[in-house]
C-alpha cells in the first residue's frame, strides 16, 4: 500500500473519530438542555407504567380508526380527549417549581400523587361522557339535565387545569376571561354588551356539542394530526433527525459558515415532520449549535439561527404544523391546496435565511469545517437511505395518489414501523452478529416511539380542545362585538388592520402554542381582513388571511420576552434568552415581510396560478426581493452597506414582491415586465459593492 493511500486512510479515520467525538459532545449537551427545560415527571415506582400504557393504547386506537375501526366522529373526539387529558394529569405535575412541606405533592416528580390520580380519573370520565351518553345527549340537545351540567362543568374546569399544566397559564387565563365575559356580558359598557348566557346554555354549547371543546380543531387533532406526530416520533427514535443533520453537514459543512447552512437544511427537513419548533431545536440544535460556535458564530447568533430555522419548519411543505390541517378543514379544501399556497413563502423564507447566515459568516470572515470535521457524504447517505422511503411514501400518497392526509400518514407509519423493526437485524446480519437481540432492540425502539408519540401529542390535543372553549364563546355572539372592535381600532384601514393582526398574533402566541393562536385569530380576524380589504378596494382570498394569522402565530415562538423556542436554543448555546430571542426575531422579519406581501400580492400564494413556469418566475423574483430586504436589515450585501444603498434595496424588495402595484404606477399592461428594472437596480447595487469589496483569500469554499 502506498504512503499516500495510508495517509489518506489515516486522515479519514482520524476525521471520523473527531466527528464522532463532536457528535457525542453534542448529544451530552442536548441531554443537559433537555433536563434544564424539562418539567415532567420521571416516575420511579410501579406507577411508571401508567403513562406509557396510556400512550401506546392511544396510538393503537388512533391507528385503528385510521384503518379498520369505523366510529362516529364525535366518539373519536371524545376518546381522543380522554387519552390526552389523562396524560396531562399523570405526566405533568401541578406545580413545576419544586415545593417542600405539606404542599410537596403538588410538584411531585417521582410519583403520581393521589390527588392527580383522582383529578385525572374524573377528567377522563368527563371527557368520555360525550361518548358514553352520546345518543341521549343528542336527543335532549339544548335542554341538558342537571347531571349533564355538572359533568360538563367539571370537564371545562379540568380541561383548563390540564391546559395550565401542559401549555402554561396563558390559554387558561384567556379562556376564563372569555367565559366570564359570556356570563356577565349584559353588564358590560354599551358598546361591548350582548345578551349574557346561562350556565345551562354555556355547558350545552361548550361541553355537550361539536361547537365548543369537541369542535373542528379537536376533530383535526384526532383524525390527522396525531398520525403525523406519531410519524415524526418514529423517525426521531429511529435516528432520522441525526441522519438529516449529518447529511446536510456532509454537503454544506465545508462552505463558509457551513454548520449554519447545514442547520437550516437539517432543521427544515426535521421541522417539516415534527411540526414543533421547540422539538426541532432539541433534536437538531444540540448538534448544530456547538458546531456553529466552533467555526466562529457567537453563541447568541448560533442559537438565533437555529431558532429561525426550526421555527419555519412548521411552514415547510409538504408536511406542515397542526394548524395547517385545521386551515384545510376550516376552508373546506384539500390539504394539498394549503401546501400549494404555502410553498413559495416557505421556500423563499428558507432561501433568505441561507443568505443571511452567509452574510453573518462574511461579516466575521468565518471558515467552514475542515475535511476531518465533516462526515463523508456517501457513508452518511448509505447509512440512512432507508429513512427516505417512508417520507417518499407519504409524499407520493399525498401528491400523486391524492389520498387524504389520514390515509397517507397511516401508510407511511406502517412502512416506517417495518423499517424500525428490521434496520437493526439487517445491520447485525451484515456484521454476522446475533439477530435475536437486534429484533428486540427494534421492537423496543418502536415501542419507545409510540410512547413518545402519545406524550408529544397531549399538548396539541389539549390546546385544540381548550381553544374550542374560546371558539364556542365567540359563536355565542361575542365574535361580532370583537370584530367591530377590531374594525374600530383599525379605522377601517386595511394596512392598519393587518398590522394590528400581526401584533395581536405575536402577543397571543407568546403564551399560546401555534395551533391555539391560529384558531383564535382565524375565527376572530380572518373574515374581517377580507371585509375591510374589500371596503378598501382589495380582494383578499380567505387563504391569504388564514395563512397570515398562521405565520405570525409561528413567529411568536421566538418573540421576546416569552419566546419559548429562543429559551430552548439559549439553553443549548449558553446564551442570554432575551438577547437570543431578539436576534432570532431580527432574522425572522424576513418571514414577516413575506406574510405582509402575500396579503396584497396573491401570486405569492399561487392563487389562481397553475403554471409551473410562472410559479418558478414568481419564486425567483420573490427570492431576489427578500434577499434585498435581508441585506438592508442586516447592513451587508456583498460588503457593508452605505446609507444611500438601503432605500434602493427596499425599492427592489417592493418591486419584486408587489409588481402589480408598481406596474399600475407606470401604466404597464403586463405586471411581470416590472421585474426587469428591479433586476437592473439589484444588479447595480451588487456591482457597486463588488467593486469596493476588499480582496481576500480565506482558502475556504464559498457560496
Amino acid at each position: 500500500m502506498s504512503n499516500d493511500k495510508r495517509a489518506g486512510e489515516h486522515r479519514h479515520s482520524s476525521g471520523h473519530a473527531e466527528f464522532l467525538k463532536l457528535e457525542e459532545a453534542a448529544e451530552e449537551q442536548g441531554r443537559i438542555a433537555e433536563e434544564e427545560l424539562s418539567a415532567l415527571r420521571h416516575i420511579t415506582n410501579y406507577q411508571r407504567f401508567i403513562v406509557p400504557v396510556l400512550a401506546v393504547s392511544w396510538c393503537m386506537f388512533q391507528l385503528s380508526t385510521a384503518s379498520w375501526l369505523i366510529l362516529n366522529s364525535s366518539y373519536i373526539r371524545s376518546i381522543h380527549l380522554g387519552f390526552a387529558i389523562a396524560i396531562a394529569f399523570f405526566y405533568y405535575p401541578a406545580i413545576k417549581r419544586p415545593l417542600k412541606g405539606f404542599f410537596a405533592f403538588l410538584s411531585a416528580r417521582t410519583h403520581i400523587p393521589v390527588t392527580d390520580l383522582l383529578l385525572g380519573s374524573i377528567a377522563v370520565f368527563s371527557a368520555l361522557y360525550y361518548f358514553i351518553d352520546y345518543t341521549s345527549l343528542t336527543m335532549r340537545a339544548g335542554s341538558p339535565l342537571q347531571r349533564d351540567i355538572i359533568i360538563g362543568a367539571a370537564l371545562v374546569l379540568l380541561l383548563l387545569e390540564a391546559a395550565r399544566r401542559v401549555i402554561g397559564p396563558a390559554l387558561t387565563v384567556i379562556a376564563t376571561l372569555f367565559s366570564f365575559y359570556a356570563f356577565f356580558a349584559e353588564h358590560m359598557p354599551e358598546d361591548f354588551a350582548f345578551r349574557s348566557t346561562s350556565l345551562s346554555k354555556y355547558i350545552d354549547k361548550i361541553s355537550l356539542s361539536t361547537e365548543g371543546i369537541y369542535g373542528i380543531p379537536l376533530d383535526v387533532s384526532a383524525t390527522v394530526v396525531f398520525l403525523f406526530v406519531l410519524f415524526g416520533a418514529m423517525l426521531e427514535r429511529a435516528g432520522a433527525g441525526k441522519f438529516f443533520i449529518e447529511l446536510a453537514l456532509s454537503l454544506l459543512g465545508r462552505f463558509k459558515g457551513g454548520p449554519a447552512k447545514a442547520a437550516i437544511v437539517g432543521s427544515g427537513l426535521t421541522g417539516m415532520i415534527s411540526g414543533s419548533s421547540i422539538a426541532n431545536i432539541v433534536t437538531t440544535g444540540t448538534f448544530t449549535i456547538p458546531l456553529m460556535k466552533k467555526v466562529g458564530y457567537k453563541p447568541t447568533k448560533a442559537a438565533a439561527i437555529e431558532v429561525a430555522a426550526s421555527t419555519d419548519g412548521q411552514i415547510a411543505p409538504p408536511i406542515m404544523g397542526a394548524a395547517a390541517f385545521i386551515i384545510a378543514e376550516y376552508l373546506g379544501i384539500a390539504y394539498l391546496e394549503v401546501v400549494k399556497a404555502a410553498a413559495i413563502p416557505a421556500f423563499v423564507s428558507y432561501a433568505t435565511l441561507f443568505f443571511i447566515v452567509h452574510i453573518e459568516a462574511s461579516k466575521a470572515g468565518m471558515r467552514g469545517l475542515t475535511r476531518e470535521e465533516t462526515p463523508d457524504f456517501m457513508e452518511v447517505l448509505w447509512s440512512g437511505l432507508h429513512f427516505l422511503i417512508p417520507i417518499s411514501v407519504l409524499v407520493y400518497e399525498l401528491v400523486v395518489f391524492r389520498h387524504s392526509p389520514q390515509v397517507s400518514a397511516f401508510r407511511a407509519i406502517i412502512v416506517m414501523a417495518v423499517i424500525m423493526i428490521i434496520q437493526e437485524p439487517v445491520t447485525c446480519f451484515r456484521k454476522k452478529e446475533a439477530l435475536g437481540p437486534a429484533f428486540k432492540k427494534g421492537m423496543k425502539s418502536l415501542l419507545d416511539a409510540a410512547i413518545a408519540g402519545g406524550r408529544n401529542m397531549a399538548p396539541v390535543a389539549i390546546a385544540c380542545a381548550a381553544a374550542g372553549i374560546i371558539v364556542g364563546i365567540i359563536t355565542m355572539g361575542m365574535g361580532s362585538i370583537l370584530t367591530e372592535l377590531v374594525e374600530f381600532l383599525s379605522g377601517g384601514n386595511i394596512f392598519a388592520l393587518v398590522a394590528i393582526t400581526a401584533i395581536a398574533s405575536l402577543l397571543l402566541g407568546m403564551g399560546l402554542p401555534t395551533t391555539a393562536t391560529y384558531i383564535v385569530m382565524a375565527v376572530l380576524i380572518a373574515p374581517v381582513i377580507m371585509d375591510v380589504g374589500l371596503a378598501n378596494g382589495f380582494i383578499i382570498p380567505l387563504m391569504a388571511a388564514h395563512l397570515f394569522c398562521f405565520y405570525f402565530g409561528i413567529l411568536a415562538d421566538d418573540t421576546p420576552p416569552v419566546g419559548l423556542a429562543a429559551y430552548a436554543a439559549a439553553a443549548i448555546a449558553k446564551s442570554p434568552p432575551i438577547k437570543t430571542g431578539i436576534q432570532g426575531f431580527m432574522y425572522d422579519i424576513r418571514t414577516a415581510i413575506i406574510a405582509f406581501m402575500f396579503i396584497f400580492n396573491h401570486d405569492l400564494i399561487l392563487h389562481n396560478i397553475n403554471s409551473w413556469g410562472l410559479a418558478v418566475l414568481i419564486f425567483s423574483m420573490a427570492c431576489i426581493g427578500n434577499f434585498a430586504f435581508a441585506a438592508a436589515t442586516q447592513g451587508w450585501f456583498v460588503c457593508r452597506n452605505r446609507w444611500y444603498e438601503i432605500p434602493f434595496m427596499l425599492l427592489v424588495t417592493f418591486i419584486m414582491m408587489q409588481p402589480a402595484v408598481v406596474a399600475d404606477w407606470f401604466g404597464l399592461g403586463n405586471k411581470y415586465l416590472i421585474y426587469i428594472p428591479g433586476l437592473v437596480i439589484a444588479g447595480m447595487i451588487f456591482l457597486n459593492q463588488k467593486r469596493r469589496k476588499p480582496a481576500h483569500g480565506t482558502g475556504q469554499a464559498d457560496l
